[in-house]
């Protein structure tokens, strides 16, 4: 036994050999049983090249140091998804080549939002585009670095050039148009593929764990929307663009405040471009379907408009959960003609 003890050669040898037992029945094994029982989901849509291409931008840049891509089965992720994330939602990651694993790209730390879901929570290409040039441009306190060497500056737009509606106050000196190079847009791309596939009616949802008391309580322009939060639900679904403060981003997405559809007394212009989006080029960037793509109820809708139609010195009256499930519900017959 001493002998054993006092040869380095043996003791190196049994080291090593019981690493890569251990590693082979705590990794190697569990991941290739997890590869076989496991596959992507029948709804999870394939990236396309330019997403590809973004995948790889996303990396490089670290984005993954700051963002996750895991909803946890914990009531307070449920902003960041539908549901909670399962092992089939990572099943189609395979290696950049036989030495690099782009892994998961799951992230550990929450500096910035989770991006499970981003592609539904903020579709916008402007709002993405915008976001990466300089990110306090659209979120005030936001501690995200500038990414400006993405984008170029020109004196006049070429065909195919995709400009960025930056704010002047943002603009430091340009002079120029400020537009997209393809590494910025292949780095949209990317973003806008982030979408948690629908599960099969076949498998169930997790559930959210440690689910908090609901808040019951209207804000001041509650109208009928059966006491949810319309300034939460705003803040949510809306903010990022028209501003905390109503007064969108001048160039960039329109002002709440003031507005004449906002204040109108027949709300189904305001419910069609929640619902559907508009595009109001080339004065603003063009509003995705917000409303559609987040599966909002009409108490939903309800909460965000009644909110926008008496705040920031808004004064408009109050629209009821009914008349909104009316107009939503036209809006669709419409739809289907």
């Amino acid at each position: 036994m001493m002998d054993f003890f006092n040869d380095y050669r043996k003791l190196y040898l049994s080291a090593l050999g019981l690493f890569v037992l251990l590693t082979i029945l705590v990794a190697i094994m569990p991941a290739i049983s997890n590869q076989n029982n496991n596959s992507p989901l029948p709804t999870e849509e394939a990236l396309s090249d330019a997403a590809l291409e973004g995948k790889a931008i996303y990396v490089a840049n670290g984005c993954v140091a700051c963002h996750t891509q895991q909803v946890r089965n914990l009531d307070m992720d449920k902003m960041w998804g539908k549901r909670p994330s399962i092992a089939a939602d990572y099943a189609d990651e395979e290696r950049t080549d036989l030495w690099r694993n782009t892994a998961t790209l799951m992230g550990t730390e929450r500096t910035g939002p989770d991006l499970t879901d981003i592609g539904n929570r903020q579709p916008s290409a402007e709002w993405n585009l915008l976001h990466l040039y300089q990110p306090r441009a659209v979120v005030e306190e936001s501690v995200m670095p500038a990414y400006q060497w993405l984008f170029e500056e020109k004196a006049e737009l070429e065909e195919g050039d995709v400009e960025v509606p930056v704010p002047d106050a943002f603009r430091k000196g340009v002079i120029g148009k400020i537009v997209a190079t393809k590494v910025a847009l292949n780095l949209v791309a990317y973003l806008q593929s982030l979408k948690q596939a629908q599960l099969p009616e076949a498998i169930p949802a997790p559930e959210f764990l440690y689910k908090r008391e609901a808040k019951t309580t209207a804000t001041a322009g509650g109208g009928g929307d059966l006491g949810l939060d319309g300034a939460a639900l705003y803040a949510a679904n809306c903010q990022s663009c028209h501003q905390a403060s109503g007064a969108g981003l001048k160039g960039a997405f329109p002002p709440l405040k003031g507005s004449q559809i906002v204040l109108d007394d027949n709300p189904e212009v305001l419910i069609d471009i929640v619902m559907n989006g508009y595009d109001a080029r080339p004065e603003f960037a063009s509003m995705p379907a917000i409303g559609t793509n987040m599966n909002l109820s009409a108490a939903e809708v309800a909460a965000i408009i009644n909110h926008e139609r008496s705040s920031w010195g808004n004064s408009a009256r109050k629209v009821p959960v009914d008349e909104v499930q009316k107009i939503m519900d036209l809006l669709k017959q419409t739809a289907k003609k």
